[in-house]
């Protein structure tokens, strides 16, 4: 005895009639084009900030740039006598005497480099502050910031030469 079919085939034809009548009534967002993208990508112009005048920033900026010409200019003198100094230990033993006086140049000139890397730390931190005040750069600023940071690089490569000259201990 098969079992009839038929009962199945029915509930199975009325089941999905009755799926075709349903609604879905979600809306769903176009995927065309949204005006904000008709937009573009482009950054917006960014409108120049106005930039006061501080006479209390340009007066420590004055000193701090007659220190780094001060730190800059015995830096050089002392440089050039270290100069010497090294030459006279080219090939002179560890310890000796014009070693021991071209050691004693260049910790010399080591003490010139950390005077410039303490107004350069004092020239950051007035940036810093300004930052934090969320003031614009100011130019002078950043311009003495620059110089100073170069000078500094300077002074550092004239070091490492100069050692680089000596026997190494």
């Amino acid at each position: 005895m098969m079992p009839s079919l038929r009962p199945l085939a029915l509930a199975l034809s009325l089941s999905l009639s009755l799926a075709a009548c349903a609604k879905d009534d979600t809306v769903y967002p176009s995927l065309g084009v949204r005006p904000v993208e008709k937009l573009g990508f482009a950054e917006p112009e960014v409108k120049p900030v106005e930039i006061r005048p501080d006479p209390a920033l340009d007066a420590r900026i004055a000193e701090w740039s007659r220190q780094l010409d001060t730190l800059a200019r015995d830096f050089d003198s002392e440089a050039r006598q270290v100069e010497t100094q090294a030459r006279a230990a080219r090939g002179q033993a560890v310890g000796s005497e014009p070693w021991l006086n071209a050691q004693a140049g260049l910790a010399q000139l080591d003490d010139r480099r950390a005077q410039l890397s303490a107004l350069v730390t004092t020239i950051d931190e007035a940036a810093i502050d300004r930052a934090a005040q969320l003031a614009p750069d100011y130019p002078a600023l950043t311009a003495l910031k620059t110089r100073a940071a170069a000078e500094g690089t300077r002074q550092s490569a004239t070091i490492d030469r100069l050692q680089a000259g000596l026997p190494a201990a």
